[in-house]
């Protein structure tokens, strides 16, 4: 009974935070449209100073669940003993270890974040980082051009700074360009996220990284093994509208501990699978770079980020491959384990949680929760192609 009770408890561990964070979105989106409202008639300093402070607090309670109620292991499956099992269950309370490596500046500053690919957990990594120098609400994504059709979090996004782009050929260039300016141009704090390689690396799509290998050297570039090749358009376009407006680069490498299958790599955790599976360590390294060390010329901008790949390439191989244990699994340098205190979360989620379980207790809340997931949705999925 107790051994069934803790696998159906470890096996459903991730419908908590689906219920919570899908739960609480209507909540969030009429707290910041009544602000949007009433900030109609101030400055836009006053509207972008809130709007950073509500991304912020329902942000952190997203890292509530992906680091302080993350489990490390799953129960010992094989032992009916009744005192590991409740070891066990006690382990999956525990919080998931967030190694960082590099230079991660204690104060917060406007960047642009360039990381590789691999998971929907990225986006997360990005916030992991950002709570660790008081930057969480100034986070921005740029996006591929299809999230926009989120319920909801498509239009919300676009509202607080995300830029969705389009691939290759159909790239507008003068779309981005124009609101990183109108960003710059209102002394937005900006954490710019991009990725580079444009779509999810996976070691399992062999066509696609063949692809890209084949786009390298067809380019004279380096062919790159645990990364692909990165595109210049989106970084390039984001680093010369902002160059004397931004701090550094932030040059992201990340892995999965847990991922691999003697050695070789496997496909990265799907968010899912990160909040109810093994992944017992997210190793981070972090390299800041000055801007007045990013070539500004397009051209030569993309051999730099191409370079800046390779080094992620090399490491990644190191971690993967290296023969020698002890250089196995980590990256070069010294690591901090880095935990977040979850007085930096709970409450957060304690907040938006109360408020909707608030809105749900009366007919009227239920009908405006209802109303707020329909209309809500329409009118984003309007607006977001009026605009495109």
């Amino acid at each position: 009974m107790l051994l069934s009770l803790v696998l159906h408890t470890y096996s459903m561990r991730y419908l908590l935070p689906s219920v919570v964070l899908l739960g609480t979105a209507p909540t969030y989106v009429l707290a910041w449209g009544v602000w949007r409202l009433l900030s109609a008639f101030l400055p836009a300093r006053f509207y972008q100073a809130l709007d950073d402070r509500l991304y912020c607090v329902y942000q952190s309670m997203v890292l509530f669940f992906f680091e302080n109620y993350t489990g490390v292991q799953a129960p010992d499956m094989k032992t009916p003993n009744k005192k590991v099992l409740l070891e066990d269950f006690r382990v999956l309370c525990m919080c998931i270890s967030i190694l960082l490596y590099g230079d991660l500046p204690k104060n917060k500053e406007n960047i642009i974040y360039l990381a590789n690919h691999q998971s929907t957990v990225d986006w997360i990594v990005a916030d992991i980082l950002a709570i660790r120098q008081n930057a969480l609400g100034h986070v921005r994504y740029v996006l591929k051009e299809g999230l926009k059709w989120l319920p909801l979090y498509g239009f919300y996004f676009a509202q607080h700074g995300g830029i969705y782009v389009k691939r290759s050929a159909k790239f507008n260039e003068k779309e981005m360009r124009n609101k990183l300016q109108s960003y710059v141009n209102a002394g937005t704090p900006m954490y710019l996220v991009i990725f580079p390689e444009g779509t999810r690396y996976n070691p399992e799509q062999t066509k696609v990284l063949s692809a890209s290998q084949a786009f390298a050297a067809q380019r004279g570039l380096a062919v790159l093994k645990h990364v692909l090749t990165p595109r210049i358009k989106a970084t390039h376009v984001a680093f010369d509208c902002m160059k004397n407006y931004l701090d550094a680069i932030y040059d992201v490498t990340v892995v999965y501990e847990g991922k691999d299958n003697g050695g070789q790599r496997r496909e990265s955790p799907t968010m899912t699978e990160f909040l109810c599976k093994e992944c017992p360590k997210i190793h981070i390294h972090i390299d800041r770079i000055d801007k007045k060390d990013v070539p500004e010329e397009q051209e030569h901008m993309r051999r730099w980020l191409h370079e800046r790949f390779e080094i992620k390439d090399k490491m990644l191989i190191e971690f993967y491959e290296s023969p020698d244990p002890e250089r196995r699994k980590r990256f070069p340098g010294k690591s901090v384990n880095s935990k977040l205190s979850i007085k930096k979360t709970l409450p957060s989620m304690l907040i938006l949680s109360g408020l909707t379980a608030g809105m749900l207790m009366t007919d009227a809340g239920r009908k405006l929760y209802v109303n707020t997931w329909i209309y809500g949705t329409l009118l984003g999925c309007l607006w977001v192609t009026i605009k495109a």
